[in-house]
């Protein structure tokens, strides 16, 4: 299955992220609520950033973590009718990987949890992935911002 593909309820996973073409790691969503979302990524050997005798280097379960928090926000915007927002990735806190590699073959569950989330945009969310046997593969806390209008804040930025 494919970032494009939809299964069970929920639409194609990039319908909730700004990202497009091969930006989009994240296969599917499995479940999401108010508070969490869980997605999978499959790992191939023409997965990107797969390194063919190894897999996927554990430095990208940062990335999984946040599309999966992208993918989270996307999901919330659509139940409220809103478009998908930019956001952006602020600090990993405590990125705390149990592998090298993502082997080819595996299927990962990543899963986020905002933990708070204030009326300025900033978010923090506890973020695991695992196995399918859940086994945990990598941890982390990580913050985000998503300014109403990315166009601005980066237009501000730049003064």
């Amino acid at each position: 299955m494919h970032a494009d593909e939809s299964i069970d309820n929920f639409p194609a996973i990039c319908t909730f992220m700004p990202h497009s073409g091969r930006m989009v790691l994240l296969n599917r969503v499995l479940s999401a609520d108010a508070e969490n979302l869980c997605a999978e990524v499959v790992i191939r050997p023409d997965s990107l950033f797969c390194e063919s005798d190894h897999g996927v280097g554990n430095w990208i379960g940062v990335e999984y973590m946040a599309q999966a928090i992208a993918a989270y926000a996307g999901y919330n915007a659509s139940l409220r009718d809103e478009p998908v927002k930019v956001g952006f990735l602020l600090g990993t806190r405590s990125y705390d990987a149990h592998c090298s590699y993502f082997a080819v073959g595996s299927v990962l569950h990543v899963a986020v949890q905002r933990l708070i989330q204030t009326d300025n945009g900033v978010g923090s969310f506890e973020c695991s992935i695992t196995d399918t046997d859940r086994k945990t593969l990598a941890t982390a806390t990580i913050t985000v911002f998503q300014p109403d209008d990315a166009d601005a804040f980066l237009q501000s930025s730049e003064k």
